[in-house]
C-alpha cells in the first residue's frame, strides 16, 4: 500500500474549497478564505489576516561552534535530540559540503513537540541558501509560529505574496510532519508559519523514515488526511513504528526537581521571547504588526538604543526588535542577529538552582541590563559557545486581549547575587501557556 497516497476530499460530491456548484465563491468567500470585504475568514471568524499565530513553536540557530553549541543546549540545559538529518546523506550533496565535518541538522525537543529548537553548522545554511534571500552569517536559522489549522498555512500563502512577502518554499517537512509556509522579514530573517507537529509520546521515539514518503515540497491540496490515518497506512504497509529515533539521557539522575529525579535541577517549560538585532527597527516592526499580526507591547530606549516589544498571545512579549547599535554596547558577537533567546523554566526555585548548576560546569554568564527584559522579574543571562545571550527566566507578565500592560510595569533582576530565597507572588503568577506532559 502506498502510504504517500493522497485521499479524495472527505465528503464526495459536496463543493470545496468554499466553491458552489457553478464554481462561484460562497457567502462571499474566494478560494483562498478572503471575504468580498477585504477580510478572511478563519475558522469562521471575521479576521484582518488569513491566519492568527498562537505562540513560538519553534526555534533554530545557525552555528559557528556546532558541536560546542550542542553540547551546551543539550548536557547543559536538557534538550534532547528528536532527529538529526543529514544534509550530506544524498551522494550528490557531499562535496557541496566538502570540509564540514557535521554535516546534520539536529532537532531537539524540551516537551512533547517533535522539536523546539533546531540546529546546524553555519556554513551549510549560508550554501543552502546562497540562492534565496539570505545574509550571509545571519546567526538565526528560523523564527517558528504555530497557527490553528493545516486551511490558515495554505491561505497564507497568497497572502504573503499579495503583500509583497518573499517566500522561501511551502509544503510539509520530514522529520516532525509539520505543514508550514517560510515568509522572510524585511532583513530576511526566515519565519516559518505552521500547522501541526509531530508529537513525541511516552516511548520517546520519533516517527521511523518510512513515513517521511509524506513529505510535500509545495503547497498542499485541501483536504489531506489525518495523521491517524497517515498510520493505520503505513502499519498495513508494514511499517515497523519502533525504528523512530530516541536519544537517552546519559547523566545520571541524580536531582530531586519538585519531586522528580532529573539529570539538572530544572526544567526547561517554554521558549521564547527572541530578541533580534536590526538596522531599521521601524521596517521590521512593521513586518510583524501589519503583515504577521502581533501586537505592540512597548517601546523602552536601552543605552540609547530603540527597542520594542511584541506579543503574539497574552505573553509580555515573544518578539523583541532592538536596533543594532546597540550589539557593540552589549559585548555581543558583532556577526549575531540574535539579541537573546528566552528560556521560561517552570518556577522560581529552578532558575536559582539553574544559576548554580550552570555555574558549577563552567558556564560564563554577562552582565545584561535589567531593563532589557520587560515583563520578567529575576532572570539570568548566560552565554551560549557562539555568544549568543541566552536568558532563563521563570515568570512572564500576561497581558489580556485590548489591554495596556503596567507602566512602568515588570523589570527583570538579572542578577543572581541579590535574589531572595524566595519571592512574593504577582497577581498572574504561573498564567500564560502551560507545560503538557511528564518532564522526563
Amino acid at each position: 500500500m502506498n502510504i504517500a497516497a493522497r485521499t479524495p476530499a472527505q465528503g464526495a460530491g459536496k463543493p470545496e474549497n468554499g466553491k458552489s456548484e457553478n464554481g462561484k465563491p460562497e457567502n462571499g468567500k474566494s478560494e483562498n478564505g478572503k471575504l468580498e470585504n477585504g477580510k478572511y475568514d478563519v475558522g469562521g471568524v471575521v479576521m484582518d489576516r488569513p491566519f492568527k499565530i498562537r505562540r513560538l513553536g519553534h526555534f533554530g540557530f545557525s552555528a559557528k561552534n556546532l558541536k560546542a553549541c550542542l553540547e551546551f543546549y543539550t548536557k547543559d540545559i536538557g534538550f534532547k535530540v528528536t532527529d538529526p538529518m543529514n544534509f550530506a546523506a544524498n551522494p550528490a550533496n557531499r562535496d557541496k559540503f566538502a570540509g564540514i565535518e557535521d554535516t546534520h541538522q539536529y532537532f531537539m525537543r524540551h516537551g512533547t513537540d517533535h522539536h523546539s529548537f533546531v540546529m546546524a553548522d553555519r556554513r551549510i545554511i549560508d550554501i543552502n541558501y546562497a540562492d534565496k534571500p539570505h545574509k550571509p552569517n545571519h546567526s538565526i536559522n528560523q523564527m517558528t509560529w504555530q497557527v490553528g489549522s493545516l486551511r490558515e498555512v495554505v491561505n497564507a500563502i497568497p497572502y504573503f505574496e499579495s503583500t509583497g512577502t518573499p517566500i522561501n518554499r511551502a509544503g510539509r517537512d520530514m522529520p516532525g510532519s509539520n505543514w508550514h509556509v517560510y515568509p522572510f522579514d524585511p532583513e530576511f530573517h526566515r519565519n516559518e508559519l505552521y500547522y501541526g507537529i509531530e508529537q513525541i509520546g511516552w516511548n520517546g521515539k520519533a516517527k521511523p523514515k518510512e513515513l517521511y514518503a509524506r513529505g510535500f515540497h509545495h503547497a498542499p491540496d485541501l483536504p489531506q488526511i489525518s495523521e491517524e490515518e497517515e498510520i493505520a497506512r503505513a502499519e498495513a504497509a508494514g511499517v515497523n513504528m519502533e525504528t523512530g529515533y530516541r536519544q537517552r539521557e546519559d547523566m545520571p539522575e541524580i536531582f530531586d526537581v519538585d519531586g522528580v529525579l532529573l539529570a539538572r535541577p530544572f526544567k526547561v517549560v517554554k521558549i521564547g521571547p527572541i530578541g533580534l538585532y536590526v538596522d531599521d527597527v521601524d521596517a521590521v516592526s512593521r513586518f510583524y504588526e501589519q503583515v504577521m499580526g502581533f501586537t505592540f507591547t512597548r517601546e523602552t530606549n536601552v543605552q540609547g538604543a530603540r527597542v520594542r516589544y511584541l506579543r503574539c498571545n497574552t505573553e509580555h512579549h515573544s518578539l523583541a526588535i532592538a536596533d543594532k547599535s546597540l550589539r557593540a554596547k552589549l559585548g555581543a558577537p558583532d556577526d549575531t542577529t540574535c539579541m537573546s533567546f528566552g528560556l521560561q523554566l517552570a518556577n522560581y526555585r529552578q532558575l536559582r538552582d539553574a544559576v548554580d548548576f550552570l555555574k558549577s560546569r563552567g558556564r560564563e554568564m554577562a552582565d545584561m541590563p535589567g531593563e532589557l527584559f520587560p515583563g520578567m522579574d529575576y532572570a539570568a543571562c548566560f552565554v551560549d559557545p557562539d555568544g549568543v545571550r541566552v536568558i532563563l527566566y521563570c515568570y512572564m507578565e500576561q497581558v489580556a486581549a485590548g489591554a495596556v500592560p503596567a507602566q512602568p510595569g515588570v523589570i527583570a533582576n538579572m542578577k543572581p547575587a541579590t535574589w531572595p530565597e524566595r519571592i512574593a507572588p504577582r497577581a498572574d503568577v504561573y498564567d500564560g501557556e502551560a507545560y503538557l506532559g511528564p518532564w522526563g
